[in-house]
């Protein structure tokens, strides 16, 4: 089987088969001393699954991963060394990979390729193979029997088109992926470029960073010592030592080492073996020595040589009497090597050539020897270069060699580094092309309304800009953001880390690395779906909503709201044809996309994509009447983005509601001196004043207070109810202090403590204020008739009653323009964002055009029948 080193060993509790899944009976089963890997005696003839060492060789386009904080991951495994995730681990953000601390230096960069870096371009995409951490009930696409354990790591699935298969049926299935279902929403990587060389992940994919700075200094300093201790300690038997092992230098510096148990009279191969494979190394272990590790190890370069004739004299045992707590793994030095040199993106139909290399081989008589294997002997040496490629798992490096450099040497140094990391690393022979970097990065957070020159010179100031290599290539001037376009790595790191640390008029900038959509590359029937998630919505779903679409989609189309606001994603998609926007959050984080969206409107290709709502907030309204729900509770998000797909596009009216606090009138209670300036906010769900306004307010109050308590939406219903009760006993005449003219009439107000402007069929988490009684007076409401209907309630126990489905409101008026007078300070709240406003006057019209909205298809059931 691939790269295993399979013993039977003695089971002493339960077992299970990791290819056929089934129970080992009996005593006796076959375990990889690599990475664990447990088999029938039957089962081993039919092992396809490669071993984790030599993984990293498999890859086809080297990617690494994108580790979130730590967590805990129940009923997990990890892929690494195959052992469930008691303790805190890692994920990957981007793809299905789950990894132990301790095994994340060994963990393959083989993630998802969701963009193209300047490097690679496929058009066509092969199955992305995961194994392993399938729920039980999963059914192989090939002999639809399960193939999914929550006993051991096995299965196989597909991160992008999803389909799942047993570890014998996958290489049955045919090699290129057609995205699945959702093949129409997601956003092919090979129309999205990034040049992404010297960003983490985490920045190319926005993901924020909140606990991340903590678990990366753990991780690095003694992460791989604490994992591989739990499993050695455990032999308390006289007969073994356990002994520390270094793969070279890199290891001692950082302190990590790897525990290893051995019998006492074992031989010096059986030692080099067991450290070699404590690396994740199937090297043979001729080739390599232990040495004692001392402090001088350090302090002198020539390790090898000076340790040499110590090592012949001692052939037997690696102990005499006193036995050195740690060595270290060392390469024997050699005068040749057989290399194997990769034609990256030659368009050459075989993955690799191999070379022999002697003392004096250099990068230039490498690549002389390489380009006849590869038919390109025609063409001349100066066109290409030799590239090595380190594919570490947080981090892919790229170097290119001088033509100089003596390759044997080279393979030396790396070595004497890190042992594990010649085995991750690669040469390519690359022709020399010029590529052109170019970086985008958007800065939001400036001063709004200002001219081009006026923000380079603000960013010249406070960032000291290069201008030969920086350019602003959009302005957004009504929101106060820049994209800037930028042709050095270099620079454009600078700049980023920069802008994280600069305040302007006592507003911190923000800045998001976005990658470059080439829309002419978009399939014809392809509507990529942008998804924006609002993490801090409701019951604080959004987490986990946000990594299960980036699993799902392609993580370049879902962007995080506290990151920068709803802009970075627009502007990513401004070229793109066609395209649908899904905004995970409550009803205010809607109407923030929707605003954003109106104020963009005129840079995007396609000015009006519709919109579809997952409702994280309290009270959802929005969410409601478009069929998406009360409130998120857990649903699957692939069954989400199905009825997504399937939704009706529905029109919706939206009003822009102008505020002009006047002088303020003879005799009014706490008289202000100033007026405010006039302010204008956009309204899609409802607009309140007096007790319903009043409400929100205490309630806003309360939850800026403790924001922490407010997580569930049970808890905010009830803190609604709290305050609510409280107001019971007060009475107000909010009738004496309004007046209200609808379409240029004068309207007559009954005697209420509550004015309500209502758009959309739902109020106050569901409850319906008109009314569904037939009136002859009135139209019946509709979401996009271009009226408004205003309805009054009397008081808290009014509103209780509407709520409870027992009475409807008081229905006043309906009308497409109105104007409203206060005669004294009145609380405001409209889409559940409340405020006091002064005396003055209120105006509310039509805003621009209706927007398309996505309303859940009724006949959803049908459609997955089928």
């Amino acid at each position: 089987p691939p790269g295993h080193a399979f013993r039977r060993v003695t089971l002493t509790k339960p077992t299970f088969c990791h290819y056929c899944t089934d129970f080992i009976w009996g005593l006796a089963g076959y375990q990889c001393e690599v990475c664990n890997f447990m088999s029938h005696e039957k089962c081993l003839k039919n092992v396809k699954i490669p071993c984790s060492c030599i993984a990293p060789s498999l890859v086809r386009v080297p990617v690494a991963h994108c580790f979130g904080p730590p967590g805990h991951y129940k009923r997990k495994f990890c892929t690494v060394c195959r052992k469930s995730l008691e303790s805190p681990a890692f994920r990957c953000e981007v793809c299905e990979l789950h990894v132990h601390t301790d095994c994340i230096l060994f963990a393959c960069s083989d993630c998802r390729q969701c963009h193209q870096d300047g490097h690679l371009d496929h058009d066509t995409y092969h199955h992305h193979w995961r194994e392993g951490n399938l729920s039980s009930s999963a059914r192989c696409e090939v002999c639809k029997k399960t193939c999914g354990s929550s006993e051991v790591l096995s299965g196989m699935r597909c991160e992008w088109c999803g389909i799942l298969a047993h570890a014998a049926c996958y290489v049955i299935v045919t090699p290129e992926c057609t995205f699945g279902r959702l093949r129409n929403m997601i956003l092919p990587p090979s129309c999205v470029q990034l040049f992404s060389r010297n960003f983490s992940k985490l920045h190319c994919f926005r993901i924020s960073e909140n606990l991340q700075t903590e678990s990366d200094e753990d991780d690095d300093v003694d992460g791989s010592t604490q994992g591989s201790a739990k499993d050695v300690q455990i032999s308390t038997d006289s007969s073994k030592q356990t002994l520390k092992i270094f793969d070279g230098n890199d290891a001692v510096k950082r302190n990590q080492f790897r525990l290893i148990s051995v019998p006492r009279i074992a031989k010096n191969e059986e030692v080099v073996e067991a450290a070699l494979r404590a690396y994740y190394i199937n090297d043979d272990q001729q080739e390599y020595e232990l040495q004692t590790f001392t402090q001088q190890v350090l302090l002198s370069d020539d390790v090898i040589n000076r340790n040499d004739a110590a090592e012949d004299s001692n052939l037997g045992s690696v102990f005499r009497e006193s036995v050195p707590e740690a060595w270290i793994i060392r390469a024997k030095p050699k005068d040749e090597e057989v290399i194997r040199i990769y034609p990256a993106w030659l368009k050459v139909g075989m993955a690799y050539v191999s070379l022999r290399v002697n003392k004096d081989s250099t990068a230039q008589t490498v690549i002389k020897e390489v380009l006849p294997l590869l038919g390109r002997q025609t063409e001349c040496l100066q066109n290409f270069k030799l590239v090595e490629v380190l594919m570490g798992s947080k981090q892919v490096q790229r170097m290119v060699l001088d033509n100089q450099e003596l390759i044997l040497n080279r393979f030396k140094d790396i070595r004497k580094t890190s042992i594990r990391q010649m085995n991750q690393t690669r040469f390519y022979i690359v022709e020399n092309s010029k590529s052109v970097v170019q970086v985008n990065l958007f800065v939001g957070g400036l001063p709004p309304q200002l001219s081009p020159e006026e923000y380079t010179n603000i960013l010249k100031e406070e960032l000291a800009i290069k201008t030969n290599v920086v350019s602003v290539s959009h302005v957004y001037q009504a929101q106060g953001a820049v994209v800037l376009q930028i042709s050095c790595f270099s620079e454009a790191e600078r700049i980023y880390m920069l802008v994280k640390d600069t305040v302007i008029n006592d507003k911190p900038l923000n800045a998001v690395v976005i990658p470059e959509v080439m829309a002419s590359k978009i399939p014809q029937n392809c509507c990529p779906l942008l998804v924006f998630v609002n993490p801090k919505s409701g019951g604080l779903k959004g987490r986990d909503l946000l990594y299960s679409f980036r699993k799902l989609l392609n993580p370049h189309q879902v962007f995080e709201l506290t990151n920068g606001g709803p802009l970075p994603g627009f502007h990513t998609f401004s070229k793109v044809p066609s395209f649908r926007v899904l905004v995970c959050g409550g009803d205010g984080t809607v109407g923030w996309v929707l605003g954003a969206l109106e104020e963009i409107r005129h840079k995007l290709v396609c000015s009006e994509p519709s919109v579809a709502i997952l409702p994280l907030g309290t009270g959802n309204d929005l969410g409601r009447v478009l069929r998406w729900g009360a409130g998120y509770s857990g649903e699957d998000p692939y069954s989400i983005l199905v009825s997504v797909d399937e939704a009706d596009d529905v029109l919706m009216d939206r009003w822009t509601i102008l505020l002009d606090a006047e002088e303020p009138v003879e005799g009014a209670e706490n008289g202000i001196a100033e007026p405010e300036p006039p302010k204008i906010v956009q309204m899609n769900n409802y607009c309140g004043l007096g007790i319903d306004a009043e409400l929100s307010l205490d309630f806003h109050h309360a939850r800026e207070e403790e924001p922490g308590k407010f997580n569930s939406r049970f808890h905010n219903k009830g803190v609604y109810v709290k305050v609510g009760l409280q107001k019971i006993s007060h009475t107000r005449n909010l009738h004496k202090d309004i007046k209200l003219q609808v379409d240029q009439h004068e309207v007559e107000l009954p005697s209420i403590e509550g004015l309500i402007f209502i758009n959309i069929p739902s109020w106050g988490s569901g409850a319906d204020l008109w009314g569904s009684d037939s009136d002859n007076r009135f139209e019946k409401p509709r979401i996009d008739d271009g009226l408004l209907e205003v309805v009054g309630v009397t008081g808290v126990v009014h509103m209780g009653q509407v709520q409870g489905g027992f009475r409807s409101g008081i229905r006043i008026a309906q009308g497409s323009y109105f104007r409203v007078t206060l005669l004294k300070p009145i609380p405001v709240q409209v889409d559940g964002e409340p405020w006091i406003q002064a005396p003055g006057q209120i105006i509310i019209s039509a805003a621009g055009p209706k927007v398309h909205m996505l309303k859940k298809s009724k006949q959803k059931q049908k459609k997955t029948g089928s």
